[in-house]
């Protein structure tokens, strides 16, 4: 089973930049996408319902701004489109796919770089996100969580760490989480359980090159139950072409 993950950082964007072109060659069995920036009536077009998958959307309020999809060649069980927080629910910053006792679901968390009051809704909406993870990992099935995640965990996850411990992302809190969710709670970090000592990144900065130097962070994620651990056969991050500020994660599992 493929597993694919990408904030496309506008679907206008990345169709025009080629993805899904390179999507249809893929044989991906679940699409996970985040940041559609883009409306329900302008996603009626064919284009954003790829032949041979179901198409789901979670649109945020407001135009233009965040949304996340998921794209399956399966029907799911059950379709679930929030968290219960406003946050979540209003922004489209969660989409959730149920395959009998399999979860998979497309995240976009908050980011905090817009100043002091988002840093608070971002703070708040990982308080309210921790809730439900300590609940589904007590549950006798299987979760998948894909996407921006809009944290690097470790020094080995973002080039320049030093200038950045004090920037939304890198924060000390922020990464105190992530070692909640993966050391606490007991979630994986499917990527990094596979590489444990290899660095890439999933995400540059449109300023100077960052992309060209390779100037990166690692904040896209495949986080799964540990269930899932060893079902894990092969990672990737491709950067063979430019469609978004973030490349495409790919996680391959060995399951039906």
């Amino acid at each position: 089973m493929r597993v694919i993950s990408m904030n496309l950082n506008g679907i206008r964007s990345a169709t025009n930049k080629g993805f899904f072109s390179w999507l249809a060659k893929q044989n991906a069995d679940v699409i996970c996408l985040q940041e559609i920036r883009a409306d329900k009536e302008f996603l009626q077009s064919k284009v954003f319902h790829p032949a041979g998958y179901h198409s789901y959307y979670a649109c945020a309020e407001q135009k233009g701004y965040s949304g996340v999809a998921i794209y399956s060649k399966q029907q799911p069980d059950h379709i679930i489109e929030n968290l219960g927080w406003h946050i979540s629910d209003t922004e489209g910053r969660y989409l959730e796919v149920v395959f009998g006792k399999l979860h998979i679901a497309s995240l976009y968390l908050p980011s905090g770089t817009s100043g002091e009051a988002r840093q608070t809704i971002k703070f708040a909406f990982l308080d309210h996100y921790l809730s439900i993870l300590k609940r589904q990992i007590k549950q006798s099935r299987s979760y998948i969580l894909c996407g921006d995640w809009n944290i690097a965990h470790t020094k080995m996850d973002i080039k320049n760490w030093r200038s950045n411990q004090k920037n939304s992302g890198f924060l000390p809190e922020e990464r105190a989480w992530l070692d909640a969710v993966f050391n606490e709670v007991g979630f994986i970090d499917a990527y990094r359980y596979f590489n444990p000592d290899k660095v890439e990144y999933t995400w540059w900065s449109n300023r100077g090159k960052a992309w060209e130097n390779n100037t990166g962070w690692r904040i896209d994620y495949q986080v799964v139950t540990p269930d899932l651990a060893d079902k894990i056969a092969r990672t990737e991050i491709y950067r063979q072409e430019k469609f978004s500020d973030h490349a495409p994660l790919i996680v391959d599992y060995t399951l039906d």
